[in-house]
């Protein structure tokens, strides 16, 4: 089989990129590892900043996302019993859209059919050959033997677990990474949102964030400590706990239920660089993680596509590489600025095991500078809407 962009991962950004392209009559081959189901049961984040929207509009896949998604002017923050709100669009001129990536991630899969694009799923022992040459391939298992696809280009949107990262050598590859001393314990529920914003919420007791699917479906998640299974967590003991973090007129008028989900996240922060090798590149998770505090990793993703997309658009319509050879350089430099935002809302909002009197102190200043100056809220608002590409 040939292809011109083979592209490894069939979550959004292997999706989104499959779409893009095929617009511009440019074939792909997407590569999945697991079932159609199996992805869209991945509950994920559904905060999307501008950039990812317009990508949807421009892939022509947003008709349900314009019609059924939230659009989101502000957030609200809170520390203790305080709390204020960042008006996105007063400070920025732009809003965020909630959308779940679960309804996303369909919403491409329909696409993808539509236009007959091809979709191997149920993928092992995926390698990468040549990367480094002229004429790249990979070789795969879909449960009839080893199975060939050679193409022009190879997208590897296969997240922090798949091949691509690893085909880069060791020699060549330098890794960043921190990890943090606790995770996110999250529930969904079909229970009407706390609020029609989402709250961010920094107490004695540790972090909370209320945040929503639909009218009808809200999204809960507390700091835990790493030790922490699920099954400590009857739904109960989450409530109450919940509550606890809350300024007391949100915590009232909270509406509790029967969890459909529940599942603890570790967090952390890593980065991988280069995100290019020959002609192999990196996008979204295989080449970077975020915290999930200033929903920014399903964004980051996008803003590598549209990295990715443009420099193929020129290398094929155009003949002109430019964008492929700038194409690492360019998307880590959107990526650190986003790391730097996720670490510090991070930061803000959290207690670590190891903070002095003197680190609560400070954490506390912060917050306080934050809900009194304007110029501070315009920085994170800027942030979080999404910077420019």
């Amino acid at each position: 089989m040939r292809t011109q962009v083979a592209i490894i991962g069939g979550g959004p950004s292997g999706l989104l990129l499959s779409q893009l392209l095929h617009r511009k009559g440019i074939d792909t081959v997407v590569l999945e590892r697991k079932t159609r189901d199996y992805v869209l049961g991945r509950i994920r984040a559904g905060v999307l900043e501008v950039g990812f929207v317009n990508l949807m509009r421009e892939a022509g896949v947003s008709a349900r996302m314009d019609a059924e998604s939230f659009t989101h002017d502000g957030t609200c923050i809170a520390y203790g019993n305080d709390q204020f709100r960042i008006d996105f669009k007063a400070l920025t001129g732009t809003s965020v859209v909630v959308y779940g990536q679960t309804e996303l991630t369909r919403d491409l899969y329909d696409a993808r059919q539509a236009m007959g694009g091809q979709i191997i799923f149920n993928t092992e022992n995926v390698q990468i050959h040549g990367a480094d040459t002229d004429a790249p391939y990979i070789t795969y298992d879909a449960g009839q033997g080893e199975a060939r696809i050679d193409c022009d280009y190879i997208a590897g949107c296969d997240g922090f677990h798949g091949v691509s990262r690893p085909t880069i050598p060791d020699t060549l590859r330098r890794d960043y990474e921190k990890a943090y001393p606790f995770g996110w314990l999250g529930v969904l529920s079909e229970t009407p949102p706390a609020h029609h914003e989402l709250i961010y919420s920094s107490s004695e007791r540790g972090f909370a964030l209320c945040s929503m699917r639909h009218a009808n479906l809200s999204r809960y998640y507390i700091q835990v400590p790493l030790s922490d299974g699920v099954e400590k967590w009857s739904d109960a003991v989450f409530w109450d706990e919940l509550k606890r973090r809350l300024p007391e007129d949100v915590a009232e008028r909270l509406i509790t239920g029967p969890a459909i989900e529940k599942s603890i996240a570790p967090l952390r922060s890593f980065v991988t660089e280069p995100m290019r090798w020959g002609r192999l590149f990196l996008c979204g998770d295989a080449a970077h993680i975020v915290p999930p505090t200033g929903a920014k990793g399903l964004n980051t993703a996008a803003s590598d596509i549209h990295y990715l997309y443009n420099a193929l658009i020129a290398a094929y319509h155009d003949k002109d590489i430019d964008g492929l050879a700038r194409y690492s350089d360019r998307a880590l430099a959107r990526i650190w600025k986003a790391e730097r935002f996720s670490w510090w809302m991070t930061n803000l909002l959290h207690r670590f095991p190891d903070q002095s009197a003197f680190d609560l102190k400070m954490q506390r200043a912060d917050q306080e500078f934050l809900a009194e100056n304007e110029a501070a809220q315009k920085v994170l608002a800027q942030n979080y809407v999404g910077l420019s590409y």
